[in-house]
């Protein structure tokens, strides 16, 4: 028998977008077996005035408090109010403020939302994500080359999220479908810029994925191979062979998530920058 899910209520305070809160956050509830949080995430709270309507849904719905607030008058409000309540709170980069600090010995510049910067840095994802949506399945196959990373696959390996994953790193990413009776077009397989990867999964989740996908779409023109076992096998072969014989690597998504994936994408394309020889 399965047990209860728990609920409690998170607040997620922040003076910039939220997005470290966001994923502190949900690290470690996943942590926690049969755990649900629920989520009342506050972006931009920068005044007095919308520190109001964070501690009044704070008092109707008491919880854990988590919080990123470089304003110290309105950090301490919401810190002796969570006390007259009687909440946890938690200002997350405090700790590690603290050693930065420590180890830099400099002084905090105290920058709202200095991660999000209009800087190079950003513009190089803007770059890269604009990149990444004109090339995804395969739209634009003649300028491949000046990609970063290449991705190949079957239907339903989780070509396009991870490609959309990576390019918020910065990485210019395409993907290619892998379709059965239609092949690689050879240039593809002459590119020496772009770093080559194959991805594959269980023909059992392929076809759950494809089925459910079906289903979702209520859709009943579909080819009936394109969710056969034995068809889908065929596929993943054709797949792996197609790697194998370029010696390209090839990474299997059946029990990864997106990010796991790209985790393991940029470990791989970080030691084949490190091979490719360097242009004079």
């Amino acid at each position: 028998m399965s047990k209860s899910r728990h609920y409690f209520h998170l607040h997620l305070v922040s003076d910039s977008t939220g997005e470290t809160l966001m994923t502190v956050s949900r690290a470690a509830t996943a942590q926690y077996e049969n755990v649900q949080a629920i989520e009342h995430v506050y972006p931009l709270v920068r005044a007095h005035m919308q520190l109001d309507r964070v501690i009044s849904e704070v008092e109707a719905a008491p919880g854990i408090v988590l919080y990123t607030l470089v304003d110290e008058e309105i950090s301490g409000r919401l810190e002796q109010k969570c006390r007259e309540l009687g909440v946890p709170f938690v200002n997350i980069l405090d700790p590690v403020f603290a050693v930065f600090q420590s180890y830099l010995n400099v002084t905090q510049t105290h920058r709202i939302g200095g991660q999000h910067e209009l800087d190079a840095e950003y513009f190089k994802r803007m770059e890269a994500l604009n990149y990444t949506m004109l090339h995804d399945d395969g739209q634009i196959w003649d300028d491949l080359e000046s990609a970063d990373i290449v991705l190949l696959g079957i239907s339903r390996t989780s070509k396009t999220p991870t490609c959309i994953y990576l390019a918020n790193r910065g990485i210019k990413a395409a993907n290619i479908p892998l379709v059965p009776q239609i092949p690689l077009p050879d240039h593809v397989k002459e590119l020496k810029n772009p770093l080559i990867v194959g991805l594959v999964a269980s023909a059992e989740r392929i076809q759950q994925i494809r089925k459910n996908r079906i289903l979702s779409m209520n859709s009943d023109g579909y080819n009936d191979t394109y969710i056969d076992r034995k068809e889908i096998a065929r596929e993943i072969t054709m797949a792996r062979r197609l790697c194998t014989e370029n010696n390209w690597p090839l990474i299997d998504v059946t029990r990864r998530s997106v990010e796991e994936t790209a985790a393991e994408i940029m470990t791989l394309f970080k030691a084949f920058k490190a091979r490719r020889p360097v242009d004079l």
